[in-house]
Parts: structure tokens; C-alpha cells; sequence
């Protein structure tokens, strides 16, 4: 689909890119930069790329496809470090968490002559780095790509069909919109599972370790979530605040009425919302965002 890729950054997202695109033949180039030489040379070893850079503006230079896939705060700087050498008619695009921000950031400093498409692939494991990438990472779900009302419909539909071939579905909504849904389906899970493993962790010491060794399927799973890269989701918060705020403050108000009720021993009001939870829970997985199996979809150590 694309002659030269280029991947500004290589972790988790950025290496599971370069296999898929290896793996289902999408570009016949992929030029790789990351800012740190340790992590360069790492991604030759693993073969992740044709030619590798710690200049971003080296690797985005003929692209026609650029996908900056480092955190959110960091786009500003690689649009200005890429400006000078865009391909006319290039894509531009991202893999953050956060779409409006990235619009803010990077359309003032890009030429009129590319096509900029924010994406979010909504994929990810709580593993960061260029070992952490595997080609099936962004199969069945889904990819939201953000244009704005300029956007060149024939560029999105090109980068549509690109993330389909990854594997993915994809949805097309406004930034401001898909900020919102996201504050509440990934950005404030993540600030819960961080806050109580951090509230763990402040326990005195016996205590604590009991708490890891006792760790039940629910404690468990928010140290997975809460083992997710720190730079990432600093700068999610940060850029998101106010989406998140609100829905932050929705929480609130709920986790209030959940401590009354609690204390005033009002057992139907906990039955009811724990029975609407659960349909919540039927519904995700009856469109496919998950599975019945036990312990959470996750295989046994005899199975793995």
C-alpha cells in the first residue's frame, strides 16, 4: 500500500506495526527512528526495519506514510522536527490515546501539503519496548481514526484500508468525541487501578506483602493495568484532563451514593447495580471484545 513507512518510535505499538506490515506486505520500506540508541539498536537486532534514525526527519524523509508513535506529549516536537522534509501528499498520522490534543499540536506545524489523520488502534498489553510487539496485536479490535472537517477523504479511506489489513476495525469520529469516550472506557480505569495498587503499596510492610501474596483475580488484574507504561499515560492525563475530570467527578458522585448505601445497609440498591454491571459485562462479550473463558480469557501456564 505505501512505498516507505516511516514508524517515529518503537514500543509496544510501533514494533507490532512493523511485523503486521511484514507479515500482510503494506509497505515496501519501513524506516524506523527512536531517540535513544540503546532502543535503535535493539529494533535492528530484532529486524523491525529497513533503515534506522535518531533523527525522526531522517526516516520521515520520501515517506508517504509517517506514524508518530510516541506518547502524546511528544508530538509537537516531532511535527516540527518532520515539517521540513514531508513528501507532498504524505499521511500523517499517531497511535495515541488522546485525538484533540494531537490535532492541536501537530496541524499548525505540518505543511497544508500533507494529510494529517490522528488513529487510535484501541490494542495494547501492559508490556512496553520493541520486544513487546507481535503482528496479531491489533486483530479484532478496533481503530478510531480522528479527521477534522478538512481532511482529504480519499487519504482517510486510504488509511482506513490500512489499519483494516492490520487486522483492525475501524470507526471514524470527531477528536473531541472519541476524548470523551475514551476518558471512560480506558483513561479513568487506569487512574482507579493506579490509585488502589499505589493505596496497596503505601500499607505497612507486613501487610503489604500479604496483599501480593494473597493477590485475588481482582487486585491482579489492576497491577496489570497499573504496570502500564508510566510515560504514556502521565501524558494521557495531562493531555485529556478535562474529559477525564468529568468523568472523574461522574465516578465520584457514584462511589458516594455506593459508600451510603453500604453504611445504611441497603442491600437493594448494591443488587441492582451490581446486576446492571453485569449485563454490562454479557454485552462486551457478546460483540467480541471478549471471552467467557475463565480467569479473564487468560491461558493456564500448562496451555500457554
Amino acid at each position: 500500500m505505501f512505498n516507505r513507512v516511516a514508524l517515529v518510535g518503537i514500543g509496544l505499538i510501533g514494533s507490532s506495526l512493523s511485523h503486521v506490515m511484514r507479515r500482510e506486505g503494506l509497505a515496501q520500506e519501513i524506516a524506523i527512528s527512536t531517540r535513544s540508541p540503546e532502543t535503535l539498536e535493539r529494533a535492528r537486532k530484532l529486524n523491525l526495519g529497513n533503515e534506522y534514525f535518531l533523527d525522526a526527519a531522517e526516516a520521515a524523509r520520501g515517506a508517504d506514510l509517517v506514524i508518530v508513535c510516541t506518547p502524546v506529549g511528544a508530538c509537537e516536537h516531532v511535527a516540527k522536527t518532520i515539517a521540513p522534509v514531508l513528501a507532498e501528499g504524505a499521511i500523517v498520522s499517531d497511535v495515541g490515546s488522546v485525538k484533540q490534543t494531537v490535532l492541536d499540536q501537530m496541524k499548525p506545524n505540518l505543511p497544508e501539503t500533507v494529510h494529517l489523520i490522528p488513529g487510535h488502534p484501541i490494542a495494547g498489553t501492559e508490556f512496553s519496548g520493541p520486544d513487546s510487539g507481535f503482528a496479531s496485536l491489533f486483530e479484532e479490535r478496533w481503530c478510531i481514526l480522528t479527521p477534522d472537517e478538512n481532511s482529504d477523504p480519499e487519504a482517510v479511506k486510504k488509511l482506513q484500508r490500512f489499519w483494516e489489513k492490520c487486522g483492525s476495525d475501524v470507526e471514524i469520529m470527531t477528536a473531541r468525541h472519541h476524548d470523551l469516550v475514551l476518558a471512560i472506557t480506558s483513561h479513568l480505569p487506569h487512574l482507579i487501578a493506579y490509585n488502589i495498587v499505589g493505596t496497596a503499596n503505601d500499607l505497612e510492610t507486613e501487610t503489604r506483602s500479604e496483599v501480593i501474596k494473597f493477590s485475588a483475580s481482582g487486585f491482579r488484574d489492576f497491577t496489570r493495568i497499573a504496570a502500564s507504561d508510566p510515560t504514556m499515560w502521565r501524558d494521557i492525563f495531562l493531555h485529556n484532563k478535562d474529559a477525564v475530570l468529568e468523568t472523574l467527578g461522574r465516578f465520584s458522585e457514584d462511589l458516594s451514593s455506593l459508600r451510603r448505601a453500604i453504611r445504611k445497609g441497603d442491600g437493594e440498591m448494591l443488587f441492582d447495580l451490581f446486576t446492571r454491571t453485569r449485563d454490562i459485562r454479557r454485552s462486551i462479550v457478546e460483540i467480541g471484545q471478549d471471552t467467557e473463558a475463565p480467569n479473564f480469557g487468560r491461558y493456564s501456564k500448562d496451555e500457554q
